[in-house]
């Protein structure tokens, strides 16, 4: 249990968490009101006193270093500001039993739509979640809650580097990163204004997770994702990988056929050196096959590079009835089309549109081929 400066409610939820069990322990982050002189009334739990206040990140690592010291696997960590109620630590505990492999992470979920919940809170919890989908592929009702079970054997493998509220965030991304199964689990909430003491600084806090996940999302597009598909890859073999993951054997032909659109019309669009943010942003965020988005976003890889302005410059010229004369040289050797910038990026827009529709309806009519003789191979 981390704490600072919470003397009103820290020990009714010391009390409530003693009814369940006796191994408890509380690190002080460097609380400056009666904390110490509680605590010191409790002579059958463990205590970890910080001289100055380190921040929640710093009091939580510190106290799973101190639980993995005293032979545990698991730890339950739950808030001292009387929002959680000790009564749903056996959800936990059942949660963990029922899991096949024990390597599971969980949040307790609050409802955060019940009267009293406070709108910055709901709001905060809402852009958490996001974030976590986008870099995990997970979606969860609660990533913010900090009633939870941690697995301490795979936290001792990850490296941490944040020390505040947003290590909340970072170590269940890097959990969900190692395979480690995160999810959620319901518990009771209580926000009383007139007793609790909330140290989340909207500004300052806000702006640090939000340094975080832009971290995150960097990570995963650049380094997480691409890990995945060199997994897959290197265990399914490359016909295999080709079937379940590039063609998407599992998906319908119309998701396939608007993956392929997709991904054409970001690589001709004139967003240069974003393609591969755009593409698995939006595949992602329309649930749409990542793989096939991404290959067919490589119709601007350099060799193509003159040909596609070329084309994005006459189709615009046309659009805008304008003519302009320059040879295929001038556009190799300097991007001189760029001059004529309004035709390019009128041109541009048109070329995606136009070439991102010719192969999405022949991709659907290839899948829908491909599919069919499945059925056919399949019924004998």
């Amino acid at each position: 249990m981390p704490t600072y400066n919470n003397h009103r409610t820290l020990q009714r939820v010391i009390d409530g968490v003693l009814q369940y069990t006796g191994e408890v322990l509380i690190v002080n982050d460097g609380s400056t009101d009666s904390t110490r002189t509680i605590l010191q009334s409790y002579t059958n739990i463990q205590c970890l006193h910080f001289t100055e206040n380190k921040g929640k990140g710093v009091a939580l690592r510190e106290g799973f270093k101190k639980a993995a010291q005293l032979g545990y696997d698991y730890t339950i960590t739950i808030d001292s500001d009387g929002q959680h109620f000790p009564s749903d630590i056996p959800v936990f505990l059942e949660a963990l039993e029922e899991h096949p492999t024990g390597e599971l992470l969980l949040i307790g979920a609050r409802n955060m739509s019940q009267e009293g919940v406070p709108s910055k809170s709901s709001f905060g919890n809402k852009f958490s979640n996001f974030w976590f989908w986008f870099e995990t592929g997970i979606k969860l009702d609660d990533t913010q809650s900090g009633f939870r079970l941690y697995p301490l054997k795979h936290l001792k493998a990850l490296n941490f580097y944040t020390t505040k509220f947003e290590f909340e965030i970072e170590v269940i991304v890097k959990a969900a990163w190692r395979d480690v199964e995160v999810k959620n689990v319901p518990i009771q909430v209580l926000y009383d204004e007139s007793e609790r003491v909330s140290h989340f600084r909207p500004f300052k806090d806000f702006t640090r997770i939000s340094i975080l996940n832009t971290w995150l999302v960097f990570l995963t597009i650049f380094y997480i994702k691409p890990r995945e598909v060199y997994r897959k890859l290197k265990k399914k073999g490359i016909k295999r990988f080709f079937v379940e993951d590039f063609l998407g054997s599992y998906d319908s032909p119309s998701k396939k056929a608007l993956s392929i659109a997709l991904g054409v019309f970001i690589g001709l669009s004139p967003f240069w050196g974003f393609h591969t943010v755009l593409v698995i942003f939006l595949a992602i965020f329309l649930k749409l096959n990542k793989a096939i988005a991404f290959a067919f976003s490589n119709v601007s890889l350099p060799p193509f590079i003159p040909f596609v302005l070329y084309a994005s410059s006459k189709i615009g010229q046309y659009l805008l009835g304008v003519e302009f004369s320059y040879s295929m040289d001038e556009v190799t050797s300097n991007f001189g089309v760029i001059k004529h910038l309004e035709a390019y990026l009128v041109g541009s827009f048109a070329l995606a549109a136009l070439m991102s529709s010719v192969f999405g309806i022949l991709g659907f009519l290839f899948f829908s081929i491909v599919d069919k003789k499945k059925v056919i191979l399949k019924n004998g």
